[in-house]
């Protein structure tokens, strides 16, 4: 079970940028930083696409509203990416059958998806657009320090990367009510933009917000 931390943390990274994971291990591995890091994610077209797959995501993860849906294009890619590193973590140590690594790498990924997707849709009820960019370096500075950390101090990182993933999910709940306006709304545009469309003219603009109450009127 040696390599089980390291399955467990490399699928809490995965939920949050499964490229950064993969380019992180695959560099650590081919620079002999670390041993337990499979031949497959060392050779050089998985680090090249690894590399270009992150910095696409660096940017779109910056953008208002663009981040939310590359969040929903990657409900299934980190999950799955997750699944996949823990495989291969467990077949290169043989410590860890390959299904429950893999199993247990998905299914974090998929607990630490859920926290950044929702945590974005909260960030993107903001008016100003700084705050995405804020919460996407965040995120990575920690994938990356988490995922180095854990290259040498495995049961640590997984225990930072397990506290990470509970605070997370706490913080969720709590934002659960805004999240749910913040898609009433979004569902409320595309609807006025289809009746707009279907009647031939532009949308209406958003209401302004409430007059000041008139002396003398009810």
């Amino acid at each position: 079970m040696s390599v089980l931390p390291l399955v467990f943390t490399s699928g809490w990274a995965s939920g949050i940028n499964a490229y950064a994971v993969v380019l992180l291990l695959g560099v650590f591995g081919a620079t002999g930083v670390s041993d337990d890091v499979p031949e497959s994610l060392q050779s050089p077209g998985v680090l090249i696409a690894a590399g270009v797959l992150f910095a696409c995501e660096a940017v779109a993860d910056k953008i208002p509203y663009v981040d939310s849906v590359w969040d929903a294009v990657h409900t299934v890619v980190r999950p799955l990416s997750g699944a996949w590193v823990g495989a291969l973590l467990a077949g290169q140590s043989g410590s860890l059958p390959d299904v429950a690594a893999g199993a247990i790498g998905g299914s974090t990924a998929l607990a630490s998806h859920a926290v950044k997707a929702g945590t974005r849709m909260a960030v993107n009820t903001s008016p100003e657009p700084f705050s995405n960019a804020i919460v996407s370096t965040a995120e990575d500075l920690g994938v990356g320090g988490v995922v180095s950390f854990a290259m040498f101090h495995p049961e640590a990182a997984a225990v930072i990367a397990g506290v990470l993933l509970l605070i997370g999910l706490v913080l969720l709940a709590f934002l659960a009510s805004r999240i749910r306006r913040f898609l009433r709304r979004r569902a409320q545009r595309r609807e006025e933009r289809r009746l707009a469309a279907a009647a031939g003219r532009p949308p209406d603009p958003p209401p302004p917000g409430p007059r000041p109450r008139q002396r003398g009127r009810p």
